[in-house]
């Protein structure tokens, strides 16, 4: 058994904040100077890890108090496609989902975008650096067949600016284009649930004229906004669980099987009937929304 550290060898205040300041230095050195990686997606691990995270990370621990469950469900190293459902007004819930299995599970996600996200110069530029890309067969393929943890969230703004009064009903998923890549790739996919998304900015009305004249899907009213003005954007202190289903074997079919559009909308419907007891089983077992917490 090896001695615990000595009064000695600890590092004093000084010495940790000097090594804070070089660790930083030397980042803003390599961010200058260009000498950093980006992949074919203009994915930037470190910017990643080292920043965006960094700044998100409190909201998951300390704001929302994020629990994960059976993360045994994730591959350690290979390929798979985590498809969740979508909700909170403001697409919290995929940063928060991105922290877990970054975190908890080891794994960067690769989280596939609507085309809103890629219309917006500096949104854009910030999600490609953060490992996101446009929801297409291609990107997700290419992805996939990289071994790359690929996330989905096939409700899209159906789920995501749904009303509260539906809070936790999955909407419809679409043609079901990721199952399709999941069986070219021939990997499994990752049913998974989010809860407590649907309390952080519970919608109860919509500027729908206002929405369509600044191009957006919805412009949302909550209790606290446009009232409240800047703080109505401050979300609600929900507590939030995040479960991984047990995974959906895809490798079974043969490649050319992605083209029986019956044989995906039948694995699309059992991914969308696992996800919704899922979220009915967690939602029960997270209990109460706003828990007292010190």
């Amino acid at each position: 058994m090896s001695a615990a550290p000595s009064f000695d060898d600890r590092q004093s205040p000084a010495d940790e904040l000097a090594d804070h300041l070089a660790r930083l230095l030397a980042f803003l050195r390599r961010r200058v100077t260009g000498d950093y990686e980006v992949d074919e997606f203009g994915y930037d691990a470190e910017l990643t890890d080292k920043v965006v995270l960094e700044l998100i990370r409190p909201l998951y621990t300390h704001w929302f108090r994020v629990e994960t469950v059976e993360l045994k469900n994730i591959p350690h190293d290979s390929g798979a496609l985590v498809v969740a459902n979508h909700s909170g007004t403001l697409p919290l819930d995929a940063l928060m989902l991105q922290v877990a299995l970054h975190d908890e599970a080891g794994r960067p996600l690769r989280l596939l975008g609507a085309d809103l996200v890629y219309q917006l110069p500096l949104l854009s530029h910030l999600a490609r650096k953060t490992g996101h890309t446009l929801a297409c067969r291609e990107d997700a393929d290419r992805l996939l067949r990289k071994g790359e943890l690929v996330g989905v969230f096939p409700e899209g703004f159906k789920g995501v600016g749904k009303p509260f009064s539906e809070r936790y009903k999955l909407q419809r998923f679409g043609r079901g284009g990721f199952v399709a890549s999941a069986i070219r790739a021939g990997v499994p996919i990752v049913p998974t649930a989010i809860v407590g998304a649907e309390e952080i900015y519970p919608k109860i009305g919509d500027l729908k004229t206002l929405a369509r004249m600044l191009g957006l899907p919805y412009l949302p009213i909550t209790p606290f906004f446009p009232l409240l003005g800047p703080l109505g954007l401050v979300p609600l202190p929900s507590k939030w669980m995040i479960e991984f289903g047990e995974p959906i074997r895809t490798d079974e079919y043969e490649p050319s099987a992605a083209d029986d559009p019956m044989l995906v909308f039948n694995i699309t419907d059992h991914v969308r009937e696992v996800i919704q007891q899922l979220l009915n089983e967690l939602r029960l077992r997270r209990g109460h929304a706003f828990p007292p917490f010190l």
